[in-house]
């Protein structure tokens, strides 16, 4: 069966290797040639019970030859490892999904753990009668296919995964070879589960093809729309580390990071931490406080300052943050949005953080905050974070969240040379002998910047409130009110170098449909959708958010009905409206540390839409 593209998801136990086979499998697409988008999905807890509804873990991949802007709806084809796994995720299919179960995993003690009351769970899950269910008993024979490779049981089943992966490789027409090439490169050092997971992923494949299962396969030819370069997958978390380093470089800066790990903003300390060879510097600080504070420390020195967190490392870097506005020093802080509030959902997405980054500090501290919309673009608005950073000397909140940082998407390598320019807002030698921080150019009013004890731009600069001219301590109350004014005025002048707002979708349409940053995938299929179905709509989707593009009040101003759609309660819907009071706003929220679902979007908008 051929088609434009397809959703596979697969669910497990946290032991099952769920994010490794979704992983492996999205990256065999990727090479293929196949657009790609993906959402995995942890569990809360470290380690629940084995079978139980606690514990289960999903990857859910959209592949296809044609652009990809989400990880889809629902699943065409689920593999669920267990009774816990199926039963956790029956809204996530369809009467026309295929269902692969590990039909040993289905047991009576195995349905107890997942909380069934009946011995048939399909019927106890309501599936209708047409459901395409495909019973392979991975676990014995993955056992068979290793019974000879001398390792013990536990391991042995640590491997069903592989011989999951097989099957699904046939059944989607996927040639093996590039997926034993990366197993190659994942175990070169363990050569002994090298060869037992090789042997395993072979012998599923070859048990679809040896046995001629009574159902459809699939094919997706690759992509006809990518433009001339290299691709490769990339997850949001690694593409806002190599933005960094690209900033950095193209700055003629070091890059210093000091942070604390958070889940789910860890990984980008990780990745740093191994690019000594290109001279980045990371500390792992004892507290959230302590890595912002290294990072303010960075920036008074001269490097390009960067500390990562998540939600409530926000929360706790806030004083300093402000300390930087004051000081009006470049930092970028990364804030990778999670549930919450408190502790909440670690794992889970949500974008509850946008008023806290706009606002959330005391005094009048104005930052730029902007966000990243898709995983690969992380790497654009990490390195555009470290611009207006080093360019306007200014603390600069990016953006991101759990499903952008965890997911991956089909990414162009970049060149550095095509890469724009950044020019660090540095003191000039005419300055040398009388600088003060104080000075700054008086038709942008950026500070102009001079690294701790650089000879002849020796100088004092603390939290306290400076006189507008000679940058010394000033009480005075009209100063202060003009030094709150000056740096205000600074970012707000920021958005004469910022890329205005674009429309997506028919620019004539009465219904706008407005978002920012990880909705926007979900946003512009949702707006393809309704303008098939006739519904004429369009899409305004912002990652420039503190200031907003200057043209933001003129291309607003052209809608009768403007949604703003979001995951929290309406944050953005609440800050658009404060700042363009007259104009006719209405929300759409989602609060369950999920992304939007396509569909829910669409019915919104035609249950509201007068057509």
């Amino acid at each position: 069966m051929i088609k434009e593209s397809i959703v596979i998801r697969f669910v497990g136990d946290s032991g099952d290797g769920m994010q490794l086979t979704g992983n492996l499998f999205s990256n065999l697409s990727a090479i293929l040639g196949n657009q790609i988008s993906t959402f995995p999905d942890f569990p809360a807890e470290i380690r629940a019970p084995q079978g139980t509804l606690g514990g289960v873990s999903g990857f859910q991949v959209q592949i296809g030859s044609k652009q990809v802007y989400t990880p889809g709806d629902k699943a065409d084809v689920l593999v669920a490892m267990n009774p816990a796994a199926l039963k956790t995720n029956t809204q996530n299919i369809t009467a026309d999904t295929l269902i692969i179960i590990d039909n040993d995993s289905f047991t009576q003690k195995d349905l107890e753990k997942a909380d069934f009351k009946t011995d048939n769970p399909f019927t106890e899950l309501q599936l209708p009668e047409r459901q395409q269910i495909l019973p392979v008993a991975l676990t014995s024979l993955t056992r068979l296919s290793l019974k000879d490779s001398g390792m013990d049981n536990k391991s042995v089943l640590r491997s069903k995964n592989m011989f999951a992966l097989g099957l699904v490789c046939w059944l989607f027409n996927r040639d093996i070879d590039k997926a034993i090439h990366f197993l190659e490169n994942k175990f070169k050092k363990k050569q002994s589960l090298l060869q037992a997971n090789i042997k395993v992923l072979t012998d599923g494949y070859n048990y679809g093809q040896n046995l001629a299962l009574n159902i459809n396969t699939y094919t997706i030819a690759p992509t006809t729309q990518l433009s001339h370069g290299s691709y490769t997958s990339i997850s949001g978390n690694k593409a806002t580390a190599l933005g960094l380093i690209a900033a950095a470089e193209k700055a003629g800066k070091k890059l210093f990071l000091g942070s604390y790990p958070i889940t789910p903003a860890t990984d980008i300390m990780q990745e740093l931490a191994l690019r000594k060879d290109v001279g980045v510097m990371v500390v792992q600080a004892e507290d959230e406080i302590s890595g912002v504070c290294l990072a303010i420390g960075a920036s008074f020195a001269g490097d390009l300052a960067v500390t990562s967190t998540s939600g409530p490392g926000l929360s706790l870097k806030s004083e300093a943050i402000g300390l930087a506005v004051m000081a009006e020093l470049p930092l970028v802080v990364i804030d990778v949005q999670r549930g919450g509030p408190s502790t909440g959902l670690p794992t889970k997405t949500e974008q509850t953080d946008l008023l806290q980054a706009i606002y959330g500090r005391n005094g009048e501290a104005p930052a730029v905050v902007i966000a990243a919309s898709t995983p690969d673009n992380c790497f654009y608005f990490a390195y555009q974070a470290a611009r207006l950073a080093l360019e306007n000397n200014t603390p600069v909140i990016l953006l991101t969240d759990t499903y952008l940082a965890n997911g991956t998407s089909l990414w162009k390598l970049p060149k550095l040379k095509d890469l724009q320019p950044i020019n660090p807002h540095i003191a000039p030698d005419n300055l040398k002998g009388h600088y003060n921080p104080a000075m700054r150019d008086p038709n942008t009013l950026i500070r102009y910047f001079a690294a701790a004890g650089t000879e002849g731009f020796e100088h004092r600069n603390i939290g306290l409130e400076r006189d507008a001219v000679k940058g010394t301590i000033s009480t005075n109350p009209d100063n202060h009110e003009k030094m709150v004014l000056t740096r205000q005025q600074k970012i707000k002048q920021i958005s004469n170098h910022i890329t205005p707002l674009e429309i997506y979708g028919n620019k004539q349409a009465q219904t706008l449909i407005v978002g920012f940053g990880s909705t926007e995938g979900h946003l512009k299929a949702a707006v393809d959708q309704l303008n098939d179905l006739g519904y004429s709509t369009a899409l305004a989707h912002f990652n420039y958010i503190n200031p907003l593009p200057n043209n933001t009040k003129e291309i607003l101003s052209n809608y009768k009905h403007i949604v703003v759609c979001e995951l929290n309660t309406g944050q953005f819907f609440k800050y658009l409206r404060s700042q363009f009071p007259l104009l006719p706003f209405s929300s759409f929220n989602r609060i369950n540390a999920q992304p939007f679902h396509v569909q829910e979007i669409v019915d919104h908008i035609i249950t509201t839409s007068t057509h």
